[in-house]
């Protein structure tokens, strides 16, 4: 497979790497309600791997091919624009939350470390759900934006 065919596939990798980050933060989240500490940390830890490589691959296949447009039919704006940008800022926060929360277990200050999730875990959860469906819209409900 050449650069291009790579390129062609990073879409469909970063949507499958957010969705499994979904799960493993929603796992993360039962685990610890629960009082599975190690499963949590584990389930956690895992997501934010998944993270960084799908941070690696979205920066990847951007540099490499640009954006895409949105080519939803005129008046489906107003459902594409709002999730793309709430995404958008959020998920240039979700990074520094991320490693903020875990350097705060980590440092076993586990009452700020909770403090800190009640904000991290629901915006990562947002993001990486909005992440999965743009992905949807631009390449399965409204494909045809090019690259």
């Amino acid at each position: 497979m050449n650069e291009s065919g790579i390129v062609e596939l990073l879409p469909s990798v970063n949507a499958s790497l957010n969705a499994l980050a979904t799960v493993l933060l929603a796992l993360g989240y039962w685990k610890i309600k629960h009082g599975r500490v190690r499963g949590h940390l584990n389930a956690m830890l895992a997501s934010f791997a998944v993270s960084v490589v799908f941070l690696a691959c979205y920066l990847t296949y951007h540099y490499l091919a640009g954006s895409r447009k949105f080519a939803g039919p005129p008046g489906t704006g107003w459902i594409y624009f709002p999730i793309l940008i709430s995404h958008v800022v959020l998920a240039a926060a979700v990074p520094f939350l991320a490693v903020w929360t875990i350097y705060l277990a980590w440092r076993r200050r586990f009452i700020a470390h909770r403090q800190l999730a009640r904000w991290t875990f629901p915006i990562w959860m947002y993001v990486s759900v909005t992440g999965v469906l743009v992905y949807v819209m631009l390449y399965w409900i409204w494909p045809g934006g090019g690259g």
